[in-house]
């Protein structure tokens, strides 16, 4: 018994002094050269538990630059990824230059791990980097054309724009159904209600963001398309239950798990009638490990959406909880819009239970390799956007000249001529012509006047409004369109759609709208002369809508709505 202990003893003391990966020197980096899953597990095995939890982490910054605060995560805790949010964006070259800073700060550690650096760039209205970047006809645009090669040049030539700015991943596509034709949270991102045409569509967007060197990130899964609640306000409930989902709104998430979507992105949403006691997909084991990679054999990056979002962090009681939970729910990478304190709770207490639980060790373990694992691969590519962007030629390169041609083109495919009367609009010599749109749209009023007239008159009104500026809009244009024989009207949302239908009183008018965003709000006008769906505020799309309204064009585009 004794010389079993101690023959016991020396082999425990020989395996302490063997390296656990003989064929990698010690001081090797992420940039060594060695197959990734073995250096990735050597990765982590050099890592302590703060640089652990730090690269499973996510934080974006406010402000043009990114705060000291943030550097410091950086620097001294190996912070593992960054987000640039839209309200930072505005200097395409300080976006660029800030990304090269950050990444700097990341190669001054001693592993070398670069940060994977994302952004909202869907396409359409979510356009997070602005500058000049380009704004792009968007996912609804895209559904209306009906044609995959568009999804696939859409996101190829947006991504090309963010990879030329270091930006290296990117939270699209949106393949959530329009299921709601009420929800204002998805509306126009969703390329339609089919769950087929809208995983095909997404696996050419996936595919096009690959080329041009960007990770795609599918979201926000498991659906958020049957609900007009916005979980960045509310926990949205939605009631379909597992076997609805798997016919609906799943088949869009296997279409891109079979193309081997690098990322996904879990929601804020509740399914009572799949899990009752309300907790949200993103926190939930069942959805994200039992669902996500049991039944449908994904093994890419799962990410939070934002946890600033009531949506989760009301359910989990506080944020630290909320990232616990996410944590435990099997997610790799937790983003939060807001950059933490060095010391908060969401730190404390997570640094506390790796001590504590290993099991929870063993998550943040794991989800640290599989992050490690996604950079090699991606990093270690030939199109990886740069870690430090030529700031001589990011005016080459952005706005992508190529691009801009073909969103043009784009555009023209999926204007949607849902009701024609008197089309194409031809204006009569001495006809009066109102324009009547949003403040902010100035393409809108340019491109009408190019057609008809610098002589029209024009009736703009602001994009947000309250229900009584809607309310006195709608008693001046009634009076105002008095004057005019033809009302060519710019409709976005609600409130313009409420502006508009005042002159459904009104006889003897010809009255042409243009419906941008979501056609919902204009599909009751059956008083209107004429109705041109264009799904976007993109110069190009008010373009293409006043191209086809003067005849330059016969529009082909489908309305991607359920019918």
């Amino acid at each position: 018994m004794k010389i079993a202990k101690k023959l016991c003893s020396a082999l425990a003391a020989l395996a302490l002094m063997t390296p656990l990966f003989p064929e990698i020197p010690d001081d090797a980096d992420f940039w060594s050269d060695y197959p990734n899953a073995e250096l990735a597990d050597f990765l982590v095995s050099k890592m302590d538990d703060g640089e652990l939890l730090s690269q499973i982490l996510m934080f974006g910054w406010a402000g043009e630059e990114p705060s000291d605060l943030l550097n410091r995560w950086i620097s001294e805790r190996g912070l593992g990824s960054v987000k640039v949010f839209g309200w930072n964006t505005d200097d395409t070259d300080k976006v660029a230059e800030s990304i090269s800073e950050v990444q700097e700060r990341s190669q001054k550690r001693k592993l070398k791990i670069p940060l994977f650096v994302a952004t909202d760039q869907e396409g359409g209205w979510i356009r997070h980097v602005k500058g000049d970047t380009t704004e792009t006809p968007g996912n609804m645009a895209i559904g209306a054309s009906a044609l995959p090669m568009d999804s696939y040049y859409s996101a190829y030539y947006i991504s090309r724009e963010i990879n030329a700015l270091g930006i290296n991943m990117n939270f699209a596509p949106t393949v959530d159904l329009y299921t709601n034709i009420n929800s204002s949270v998805i509306g126009s991102r969703s390329f339609g209600e089919n769950p087929d045409f809208v995983g095909k569509l997404g696996s050419e967007f996936v595919r096009g963001s690959l080329d041009a060197g960007v990770i795609p990130t599918a979201k926000h899964f498991p659906g958020h398309g049957d609900t007009s609640l916005d979980s960045h306000g509310k926990l949205p409930e939605i009631s379909a239950d597992y076997e609805t989902l798997k016919k609906r709104e799943l088949i869009p998430f296997k279409y891109l798990i079979d193309k081997k979507i690098p990322a996904i992105m879990s929601g804020h949403l509740s399914f009572p009638n799949i899990i009752g006691n309300g907790e949200p997909a993103s926190l939930s084991h069942k959805f994200l490990t039992e669902i996500l990679r049991g039944d449908l054999k994904y093994d890419g990056l799962i990410i939070t959406d934002d946890m600033m979002m009531n949506g989760a962090t009301m359910y989990a009681g506080s944020v630290s909880a909320a990232f616990t939970a996410a944590i435990r729910a099997g997610n790799d990478i937790i983003l939060s819009s807001t950059t933490a304190e060095l010391n908060e709770n969401l730190w404390t207490r997570n640094i506390a239970l790796m001590k504590s639980d290993g099991e929870f060790r063993g998550s943040v373990k794991d989800a640290a390799r599989r992050v490690l694992r996604a950079k090699l691969e991606y990093f270690k590519s030939p199109n990886a956007a740069p870690l430090h962007p030529d700031l001589k030629t990011v005016h080459e390169r952005v706005p992508d000249k190529d691009g801009q041609k073909f969103f043009l083109s784009q555009a023209c495919r999926s204007i949607t001529a849902y009701k024609t009367g008197n089309f194409p609009y031809k204006r009569k010599e001495g006809e009066r012509v109102l324009l009547a749109g949003q403040t902010q749209f100035d393409s809108f009023f340019t491109e009408a006047r190019k057609r008809y007239g610098q002589d029209c008159s024009q009736f703009k009104f602001d994009y947000e409004l309250g229900p009584i500026q809607t309310d006195w809009m709608g008693n001046q244009i009634e009076k105002l369109a008095l004057g005019y024989d033809t009302i060519i009207f710019c409709v976005a949302n609600e409130r313009s759609s409420e502006i508009a239908m005042r002159l459904k009183k009104l006889h003897g008018k010809k009255v042409i709208i243009l419906s941008i965003l979501t056609p919902v709000p204009v599909l009751g006008f059956d008083w209107a002369d004429t109705i041109l769906c264009g799904y976007s505020w993109s110069k190009y799309s008010f373009k293409a809508l006043f191209g086809a309204l003067n005849g330059e064009f016969t529009p082909s585009g489908i309305l991607p709505l359920p019918q």
